[in-house]
Formats: structure tokens, sequence, C-alpha cells
């Protein structure tokens, strides 16, 4: 179905702010929420390639030059006509182009697109919010973790992925969500206690606070208890608590099919690191497609008000840029992660690490090698997602597909913004 230009006179919007559709209208848990689309992340052409700082070699893995399809271009330029103003935003709300962002180097040759800083009104509400929530409410962390939680940044992160969060209540989702995932994997998994040896047993019962035990009159008061018996339960527990209030019914049952994806990825991890094997590079991939970033793109709908239908969520077109979108933001955590993870205890496994050991080269072959990776699954994933919407320009579908491209975005500045974490090897 083609899409008209605007017409004369409506405010146009640069082809920076969306690849994918112009803003719309939610539907079903919008209407539920009283809620109406915030504005979309700015995000630049796809033909857009990151510099690389003046005097540095260009790395192999220099992204190439790409230039918007035909059919993606008509879809940016989104409907004109009766009653289609109120989904595009009025001039003085459309933000300025976007500069790269003073903190941070970005990782040469990444192909990414740069963000506006994210709201600093909503960053510090959503960060004191957070600290309250962790603090007051789950007990998540003693008091010498501290300033590891406040150097996550969790509000900057969330307000910068989520671009159209109609309010900070919908960020709230998402940042209590993400800090609930973070813990069990710092305490199961990491280093603030983690370890392979019977991961299996503590995933699975942490995963019955998101995904409830059905079970006798007996033996349920037992369960309930354990609900509250180490941070990561009592995170989990309350933060889906406060997701399922505004997500309907298909998208609470989206997130713990995806928790569980995430679940059996930490497996495949934990069971390579029992017995001390690399796996295939392509064994990595298939890891790392599940012990991804997958769960927090696939709410985007939620925090942003409103709802993907459950038949468009479950195309395996759709599926595919889901799936696309957490790869590359997963790759892009193995990246700025490298140098950090070099300096913990013990051997992590990171794709650069994988490829100099399975393809017997040198680290920093292998690090510019993963970049190429990142490259090759951003360009898939933004194809797959061009493809999509013009397949498919059904209003819930452009808007979604939006989201996760701002939500891709938002993932890569918290990481190359994050110099409190993160900091790049000494690779050009």
């Amino acid at each position: 179905m083609p899409v008209p230009a605007p017409s004369p006179g409506q405010p146009s919007l640069p082809s920076a702010v969306s690849r994918f559709g112009p803003p719309t209208l939610g539907h079903s848990a919008g209407a539920r929420s009283g809620s109406l689309p915030g504005p979309p992340s700015v995000l630049p052409p796809a033909s857009g390639t990151v510099p690389v700082p003046a005097g540095e070699p260009v790395p192999q893995s220099a992204a190439p030059e790409r230039t918007p399809s035909p059919t993606l271009q008509q879809i940016l330029r989104g409907p004109s006509g009766l009653g289609t103003a109120g989904l595009y935003l009025s001039p003085r709300e459309l933000p300025s182009a976007p500069a790269e962002p003073a903190a941070g180097r970005p990782v040469p040759g990444l192909y990414h697109h740069p963000v506006p800083e994210p709201d600093a009104h909503r960053v510090e509400e959503v960060s004191r919010r957070i600290k309250a929530w962790a603090v007051d409410e789950v007990e998540l962390f003693p008091p010498d973790w501290e300033d590891q939680f406040d150097g996550f940044s969790l509000g900057r992160y969330m307000v910068a992925c989520h671009p159209d969060a109609p309010t900070v209540d919908h960020l709230m989702i998402a940042t209590r969500l993400m800090a609930a995932e973070n813990a069990l994997d710092d305490c199961y998994c990491e280093d603030h206690g983690g370890s392979p040896v019977g991961l299996g047993g503590r995933l699975l019962l942490a995963h019955t606070a998101l995904d409830p035990l059905h079970t006798t009159t007996e033996y349920q008061p037992d369960w309930a208890e354990s609900l509250h018996a180490d941070a990561p339960r009592r995170a989990y527990r309350s933060a889906m608590q406060y997701f399922v209030q505004q997500a309907g019914h298909s998208q609470a049952d989206r997130y713990r099919h995806d928790m569980a994806r995430l679940h059996l990825g930490y497996l495949a991890e934990a069971a390579w690191a029992e017995t001390d094997y690399v796996p295939e590079v392509w064994e990595y991939l298939a890891m790392r497609q599940f012990n991804n970033f997958r769960p927090c793109p696939t709410i985007t709908d939620t925090v942003g008000g409103y709802e993907l239908p459950a038949d468009l969520h479950a195309l395996p077109a759709m599926q595919r840029v889901i799936a696309l979108a957490g790869n590359a933001t997963t790759i892009v955590n193995d990246l700025y992660s490298y140098t950090k993870e070099l300096a913990s205890p013990g051997r992590h496994l990171n794709l650069p690490v994988v490829i100099a050991e399975r393809e017997d080269c040198s680290v920093r072959d292998a690090y510019l090698k993963a970049v190429e990776v990142h490259n090759d699954l951003m360009h898939a994933f933004e194809t797959a997602a061009a493809d999509l919407a013009a397949e498919v320009p059904h209003p819930s579908a452009l808007r979604f597909l939006r989201g996760v491209a701002a939500w891709v975005d938002g993932n890569h500045y918290w990481h190359q913004t994050n110099t409190y974490r993160y900091s790049l090897p000494d690779f050009w």
C-alpha cells in the first residue's frame, strides 16, 4: 500500500526523525492508559556513516555508506490528508539535528546513529524513582554497591532508549525490569556472587516471579515466600507487578517468553564455562541470540502506551527484526565491555575473544572483525525493518518498528557515553 507524501504547509519530519514511518496514535493499551505518542527519537538517515577521528587510520571494519531505498524514503515521508495532522510533531517539538554526545568515544568504524542528549528532567526523575524503588521497595543492593548502581545510569539509559514514552510512569516500567534483569545477571551469573554451578535451579525459581507457579494450596505459601528470598527474585516480582498493570495480556506473555529465552542463553554460557569450552563463532552468535537484550526492545509498545497486536508481533518477519535488533545491540555490549571483561577474573566469552581463538588471529584483528559482524547485523536489521514497514503499513507496526530502532540507537548511546563502566581498547 503506497504512503502519500505530506501535503503543502504540513509540518514535515526530517528523514532523521524516523526510519520506519511517522508517529501514530496507539490503540488498545494506549486507550487503556490514555496516552498520546511522545516525540520519537531523532534518527539520522540510513546513509549516515560515523567518521573516524582525525589522525586515526580507517579500520578495516569501517561501515560503508548506505542510501535509503525508494520504498524506505516513501515511508519516511509519512501520510497526509484529512485527520493526519495529529500524527506529526509540531515545529517547536522537533529536536535539533543531533551531534555526537560529548561524553565517550564511539568505536571507530561502528555503524550507528547518534541521538540527542536525553531529556535531563526525565533522566533526573527516573534516576530518583529507580533508586527509591531499589533501596526502599526491593532492597536490591547492599550499601557498598551503591556507587555501581549509580554508575549504571539507568535513568539516562532508559530515557535515551524510549523517546516516545508518554510519561515517566511508562519509562519506569522499562527501568524496573532492566534493573531486575541486571541484578539477576550480577548475582546469579557474574561477579557479585554468580557461578555457573547450580545456575539452572536458581534461574528456574527466579523465573516463577515472572511466570507464576500454579500449585496446590499446601505448597503455594512456600513458593510465595521464596519470591522474597534474594534480591533478584524480589526485583523480578516487583518489576513484573508494575509491568502487568500497564501491559496487555499478550504483551505480558510475550515478555515472559523472551525472558525464558534470556535464561536459556545464560544456561548455555554457563555450561560452556563449566566445561571450559570456547564455542565456534557461529555457536557463540547462536547463544547471543538468546543471551541478549531482546526483552528490552520487545516491550517498546508497552512503554510507548500502545499495543502491537499479537498477530503482527508473531509475524516471522517481525520476529526477524526483533531478533536482529537484539543481536546487534548485544554485540555493541561485547565491544564496549571488552576491556572491562579482560580486567575481570577468569575468562569472559565475548565475540572478539571467540574470534581470536577460533579464527587464530590477533586480538586487534578479532576486535575489528567483531565490528564488521555488528555492522552486518545492523544493516540486516534496517533492511528487514524497512521491508516489513513497506509490506505491513499498519500504524502500530510502523510505530513499533520505529520504537525498536530508537531502542537500538539509545542502547549504543548509553554504551558509548557510560565512561564509568566502559573504555575502548587501544587498537587504532
